[in-house]
């Protein structure tokens, strides 16, 4: 009882913290392996979604790109932008850049080798995607993906930018 006391007590910021509250601010990697710093994502006060994913995830690769059809149309009238977020292992994180190059996906992508950010929001599997507003704050996540998922997320950035 004690243990189960004492993990829940270390557990429920963890959780709230991924529930709601701000990004966290964490480093993770750009594509050429440069250190960036979640603190430092802007979109000019205007929404972003940061979706967690793997090269080895087929319904991650899926979701991003039924989004990538319909990513213009989402920034042209919400100014919506889109942090991909790859949890590629040091295994397999070499086969990101060429996987996103060849998908020619428009979007901000990451690497969480050590899975800072991942353990940081409580992402425990993926696709996991979160919706923050212009001010950091996480308003909406959902996780898995089914066809059809991508206009649900959507309806909650129009509904964020009041559209």
């Amino acid at each position: 009882m004690k243990k189960a006391l004492f993990a829940t007590t270390l557990l429920l910021p963890a959780l709230l913290c991924a529930q709601s509250g701000k990004l966290p601010a964490v480093t993770v990697q750009n594509l050429n392996g440069q250190q960036v710093s979640t603190a430092k994502w802007e979109n000019g006060g205007k929404p972003m979604i940061v979706n967690f994913w793997a090269t080895w995830c087929a319904p991650c690769k899926r979701e991003l790109n039924a989004i990538n059809d319909l990513y213009p149309d989402w920034q042209k009238e919400t100014g919506v932008k889109l942090m991909a977020v790859s949890i590629d292992d040091s295994r397999s994180m070499n086969r990101v850049k060429p996987y996103v190059n060849g998908q020619s996906w428009d979007y901000e992508v990451f690497l969480d080798p050590n899975g800072d950010l991942k353990r940081a929001l409580n992402v425990n599997n993926i696709p996991h995607t979160f919706l923050v507003d212009g001010k950091g704050n996480i308003v909406w996540q959902h996780n898995n993906y089914e066809p059809g998922d991508e206009n649900q997320l959507y309806q909650q950035v129009k509904k964020l930018v009041g559209k």
